[in-house]
């Protein structure tokens, strides 16, 4: 006696309905620490629309979650020069070169975020706030164990720890 028999059927798939963009999906993949299949599904949006600044910020923040700085770098700088800058890809940005321990740069970029996001968000404060203890502190052997928090344009938020 099978499932079917039993009157439990999968449900059926609404072919009228929208679908997720793969953006979306991206940034779901991201929150779920599914870091290597969130850059195929923003690989996959750039594919189908081309490339923006979400695409290239996601991109960036996914191989920041791997820990592939030099590429996240790459990707979030391109995001805030090619396109006009937003403060969650500065914030982003600033948070690989607090990883990469380029405190200095992280302070110029996480202030130009902070200013453009007219300080409303804490998460990017706090990250201000990070970089500048860092950068006063930079004399010191020991490096500040924080957790840095990236920032995503909608309505979640991402927590990167650092690399020690």
């Amino acid at each position: 006696m099978g499932a079917s028999d039993e009157g439990l059927d999968a449900p059926g798939v609404n072919l009228r309905g929208d679908a997720v963009s793969g953006v979306e999906v991206g940034h779901r993949l991201i929150a779920a620490g599914e870091y290597e299949l969130a850059i195929k599904a923003f690989n996959r949006a750039a594919l189908a629309d081309g490339f923006d600044a979400e695409i290239l910020s996601g991109l960036g923040s996914a191989n920041l979650g791997l820990g592939r700085l030099g590429q996240a770098e790459a990707l979030l700088r391109r995001a805030t020069t090619e396109y006009d800058p937003h403060p969650e890809d500065l914030n982003n940005l600033g948070v690989v070169l607090l990883n990469q321990g380029r405190d200095s740069e992280a302070v110029q970029i996480l202030r130009q975020a902070f200013a453009l996001d007219d300080g409303e968000s804490t998460l990017i404060r706090d990250n201000l706030r990070l970089a500048l203890a860092n950068f006063e502190n930079s004399d010191s052997v020991e490096r500040n164990e924080a957790e840095y928090k990236l920032v995503r344009r909608g309505s979640s938020d991402f927590l990167i720890s650092t690399a020690g």
